[in-house]
């Protein structure tokens, strides 16, 4: 059996680029959703609550470059360039978005970490789902203060994870399958 060649090739830096500049703007969009989330939720005595039912559409990046190049490493350069992007566009968190896109790129690395580099279907896509929210939501713990959140983190931990599911999981793999379908990218083409 070949070896995987897991190097960086030009093409596979282009789509880093891609993924980054895509999600930059997505992840600046999200942003009025997490904001509308916060007034909502705010008065229910949930404040945090946007900030985990949008997380999942924070951390999407990584997974998406993950499926799509299958390397080491295109987790955590996606999810940072993503975080990057959103950055330089001028969203509200500004340079601060790098170290929690570091935060979500390790997260979302460990996922397939645990699968050796060699489960790019729904084990793949739980591993970093699971992965993903425990990262961020320990990130979170001392951050942005959950400590003090009591059992309401109950509630808080299973909006991440939903969310992890719906966007980091659901979302992703049904986006990489469109692009496979249409021959925009083919799975062995990302192999060598």
């Amino acid at each position: 059996m070949a070896k995987k060649n897991n190097k960086f090739h030009l093409r596979d830096i282009i789509l880093l680029a891609l993924v980054g500049i895509i999600f930059g703007v997505i992840y600046w969009a999200a942003a009025f959703m997490y904001n509308a989330l916060t007034i909502v939720f705010t008065p229910l005595k949930l404040p945090m609550m946007g900030n985990d039912l949008t997380m999942g559409l924070w951390c999407m990046a990584g997974p998406m470059a993950g499926f799509m190049l299958k390397k080491p490493g295109a987790p955590f350069l996606g999810e940072f360039l993503g975080a990057a992007g959103e950055a330089l566009i001028g969203d509200q968190w500004g340079a601060a978005n790098l170290i929690s896109g570091a935060v979500q790129g390790i997260a979302s690395e460990l996922g397939f970490t645990f699968t050796g580099y060699k489960h790019y279907d729904w084990l793949g896509a739980v591993s970093t789902t699971i992965t993903t929210t425990i990262v961020t939501f320990a990130w979170d713990w001392f951050r942005n203060g959950y400590n003090k959140f009591g059992f309401k983190n109950v509630y808080y931990f299973s909006g991440r994870l939903l969310s992890m599911f719906i966007f980091c999981g659901v979302l992703v793999m049904l986006i990489e399958r469109l692009l496979e379908r249409s021959h925009v990218m083919k799975r062995e083409e990302f192999n060598d």
